[in-house]
């Protein structure tokens, strides 16, 4: 329904419209470019919509400024990594007092036992472990569940996200066998002899692959949230996890995004029981972090593998795990900001802004959808909401993507890159949903004028 020409030439109108915006910035990506390939520190940054990045200057709460004076309404807010909104007051204030008593020491600070507890009664497992980020949580709880059952194969969902864990970075080709993914970076080996890869929402096809009696564990989210939203059906989380018990196998659920449903994300809403349960992000208000809770069977399993002479050597941990500059942050984070008072008010924006897009897209008649996760929402360029990543996956359209970030952009809304999800943080208001809604439906019609 969208026409092409007339989407290049209002793309066209949006590029210039981006230059005139953002001078300062291109000259800081010109400099950039000098010292950094791509003119960024990360690679991934580059593919940002406009002709750079832009370059920011100061972020609070839910704004931030860039270099040429421009201001934000910020709906990505770090990819969930500031979901609590930029540098909020409690966690600054904790990072501050914790700074000047030491940052880091491979021992542990008192933090430790209070964050842990915290986790404890949110997530509902007695005990836990820090790390840097929730990449590394996933790593080692790989690790602990290969050692445990003496198998070597993960199970994944088809276009899954758990950071840059090497064996998630596999999908299915068209006779259904697992092969690594497009773009995927110098795999260390064949994916299939690491991973099996199953479609959300397919109870039959996670028994066909469990039934190999190889699979150490299941890593999954508990709702897609990286490929666009892609919510479970009645029945099928636990379906696999009786399915994990019937065949010995480790269930891993991954709450980092997830956590925008509640205070213990869908763990806790729904009373999930995982073995191993890993987050990040947004739990150390936008410091480096993660965490992994597990079961009290799991750490009895671990304990009996693990010598202490040797406990250093296994591959788990890291100097800079638990330090006491991300624990005082989780402490102050957990404890003050992520609170169920402010999951409520994040909730009902999140269901705001996701009234609004729905309303455009039934006005216009667009085929698209918009699904909900708690205190995140997202559109996809498909009439029905997907079922499995395959289906998000297959619903992307890269041109219109790319446009409909940019147009926003310079409208002075940020969402989260590479897909269409906005994201609401305790500073988030009515105000800036309603803005939104506003310029999305603009937006819209002009595309369809």
């Amino acid at each position: 329904m969208i026409n092409r020409n007339r989407l290049a030439a209002l793309r066209k109108i949006e590029d210039e419209r981006f230059l005139a915006l953002h001078p300062n910035s291109g000259e800081l990506f010109k400099k950039g470019q000098v010292n950094m390939p791509g003119g960024v520190p990360m690679s991934w940054m580059a593919k940002w919509p406009g002709a750079y990045p832009i370059f920011i200057e100061a972020a609070k709460g839910a704004r931030f400024t860039d270099v040429d004076g421009n201001t934000y309404i910020d709906f990505c807010l770090g990819d969930t990594g500031s979901m609590t909104g930029h540098s909020p007051d409690a966690t600054v204030a904790a990072i501050r007092e914790q700074a000047g008593k030491g940052i880091t020491a491979m021992l542990p600070t008192q933090d430790a036992a209070i964050v842990s507890a915290e986790l404890a009664g949110r997530f509902a497992l007695p005990l836990w472990q820090f790390t840097v980020s929730a990449t590394d949580a996933n790593r080692h709880v790989i690790r602990y569940s290969r050692m445990i059952t003496g198998r070597s194969k993960i199970v994944v969902i088809d276009r899954c996200y758990h950071g840059s864990v090497d064996e998630t970075f596999a999908t299915l080709d068209e006779s259904g066998k697992t092969v690594a993914r497009e773009g995927n970076i110098g795999a260390p080996v064949a994916l299939d002899q690491t991973t099996r890869v199953v479609e959300f929402n397919d109870i039959a096809g996670m028994e066909r692959a469990l039934a190999h009696g190889d699979v150490a564990a299941i890593l999954m989210e508990p709702a897609m949230t990286n490929v666009g939203i892609v919510l479970p059906q009645a029945g099928y989380l636990d379906a696999v996890a009786e399915l994990a018990k019937k065949y010995g196998v480790i269930l891993i659920i991954d709450e980092t995004h997830t956590i925008s449903v509640g205070p213990g994300g869908m763990t806790a809403e729904m009373g999930l029981k995982p073995d191993f349960l890993t987050i990040g992000k947004a739990i150390g208000g936008g410091i480096p972090t993660g965490t992994f809770g597990m079961t009290q069977a799991i750490a009895d399993s671990i304990k009996k593998m693990v010598e202490l002479e040797i406990i250093d050597t296994g591959g788990i941990g890291g100097t800079l795990a638990g330090n006491a500059l991300s624990l005082a942050a989780m402490r102050a984070t957990l404890t003050q900001v992520l609170t169920q008072e402010n999951f409520d008010r994040m909730i009902d924006l999140g269901n705001r802004w996701s009234d609004g897009v729905d309303a455009a897209i039934k006005e216009f008649d667009l085929p698209w959808s918009c699904n909900r996760l708690g205190a995140r929402g997202e559109y996809i360029f498909g009439k029905v909401a997907a079922v499995t990543g395959a289906d998000a996956n297959n619903a992307g359209d890269f041109e219109l993507e790319q446009y409909i970030h940019l147009r926003m952009l310079n409208d002075g809304f940020l969402i989260t890159p590479f897909h269409n999800m906005a994201l609401m943080c305790p500073e988030t208001t009515a105000a800036d949903v309603d803005a939104h809604t506003k310029a999305f439906h603009r937006m819209c019609l002009e595309l369809v004028s």
